[in-house]
């Protein structure tokens, strides 16, 4: 059964930082991209960052870039999104995807900025 569960989302407040988890299980995650996007009510979901299957390319939105950095453990099948100087508009619903073949995705874990 493929899996994939976000965690480490949470209320902070503005200039605070989170670290973002996601558990991978079911599938070869070392050979899969992946991707963190995020989500507001009503709004398109948004690419934030994504990397390679070993890691050693990373790419970033532009709204976020020098403020989060995307991660990945292949021996532990886990993906993470440390997240710096969060501002207001970085509040959303923080998905986990992997694509290569088949395409999955997390459930979500929220993400709220605000004092």
């Amino acid at each position: 059964q493929v899996q994939l569960v976000e965690s480490g989302g949470g209320l902070v407040q503005p200039g605070g930082s989170l670290r973002l988890s996601c558990a991978a299980s079911g599938f070869a995650f070392e050979s899969y991209p992946m991707k963190w996007y995020r989500q507001v009510p009503g709004k398109e979901r948004e690419l934030v960052a994504s990397i390679s299957t070993r890691g050693g390319v990373t790419s970033y939105a532009d709204s976020v870039k020098g403020r989060f950095t995307i991660s990945r453990d292949n021996s532990k099948k886990m993906l993470y999104l440390q997240m710096y100087s969060l501002k207001p508009n970085d509040t959303a619903v923080y998905y986990c995807n992997a694509r290569n073949v088949h395409e999955y995705w997390g459930q979500g874990t929220q993400v709220t900025v605000s004092s």
